[in-house]
C-alpha cells in the first residue's frame, strides 16, 4: 500500500516497495519543512511547475540520489542541463514507470523559473499517479477549473492532493468544489499556513465536503492508502 508523508507547503513523499517518489521538493527554505532536504533520497522527483516553492531542492536532490526528474518538457531542459537525469512529459500524455503509471493534467497557475520567475519553464502541470493499485491527483498549484469534473469522471481518484491556501490558489470554498468535481476517496489539504498571506482552516474544507474524508496532516505525518 502507498504511503503519503507530508512534508510541508506542497511536497509530499509517496512511498510504495522499493520506490520513492517526492512531488515539489521544496525543503530547504521552507518554514514548515521538518526534515532537512539532504536526508531524502528518491527514486523520482515530480516537478509540476518552475516556481521556487516547488521546484524547490530538485536539482541538488537528484544529483545526490541519481532520481529522476519527471515533469514538462521545459522543466526537464532546465534539469537536464544541470546534469541530472530526467524524463520529460507535456499535458494529457502518460507514461509506464516502474513505480506505476503518471498522467499530465492541466493546471491553472504561472510557472517560470528563477529567483524572479522570469525563465520560461513550461506549463504548470498536476499529476495522476497509479502506484500499488492506487490512483493520487497531484493537482500541484491551481486554481478551480471544470474540467476537473472530466478528471474525476475518467479516473477513481483514492487521494485527492489539493492546494487550499488561497491568494495564489483554489482557497477552501473552491476546493470544496473541486472535490465535488474529482469525486476522490480522501482528500489532503496543501500549499497553506506556511505563510500569513494563505492561512487557512483545513476544517472547514472538511464541514463543506462531509461525503469525503478529508485528512489534514501535520508536517511530517503520513498516511497510509
Amino acid at each position: 500500500m502507498p504511503k503519503i508523508t507530508f512534508i510541508g507547503h506542497s511536497c509530499v513523499i509517496i512511498t510504495h516497495d522499493s520506490h520513492t517518489l517526492i512531488v515539489d521538493p521544496f525543503i530547504t527554505g521552507n518554514p514548515s519543512a521538518t526534515i532537512k532536504a539532504g536526508n531524502v533520497s528518491p527514486t523520482h522527483i515530480l516537478v509540476s511547475h518552475g516556481h521556487g516553492d516547488h521546484f524547490g531542492d530538485t536539482i541538488p536532490m537528484a544529483t545526490r540520489s541519481g532520481a529522476t526528474v519527471i515533469g514538462t518538457y521545459e522543466i526537464c531542459q532546465i534539469c537536464g542541463k544541470a546534469g541530472v537525469a530526467t524524463h520529460p512529459m507535456n499535458i494529457g500524455g502518460a507514461h509506464q514507470f516502474p513505480f506505476g503509471r503518471i498522467k499530465l493534467t492541466i493546471a491553472h497557475h504561472s510557472g517560470g523559473y528563477g529567483d524572479d520567475a522570469s525563465q520560461y519553464a513550461g506549463p504548470p502541470v498536476g499529476f495522476l499517479i497509479t502506484i500499488g493499485g492506487k490512483t493520487i491527483y497531484h493537482a500541484g498549484d491551481t486554481g478551480l477549473f471544470y474540467d476537473m469534473k472530466l478528471i474525476g469522471e475518467m479516473n477513481a481518484i483514492d487521494l485527492a492532493i489539493l492546494p487550499v491556501g488561497d491568494n495564489f490558489t483554489m482557497g477552501i470554498d473552491d476546493a470544496a468544489r473541486a472535490i465535488e468535481f474529482l469525486r476522490p476517496k480522501q482528500v489532503l489539504p496543501i500549499h497553506y499556513n506556511t505563510w500569513p498571506v494563505i492561512d487557512a482552516d483545513p476544517s472547514r474544507l472538511a464541514q463543506l465536503s462531509p461525503g469525503v474524508k478529508v485528512t489534514a496532516l501535520k508536517p511530517g505525518e503520513s498516511l497510509t492508502l
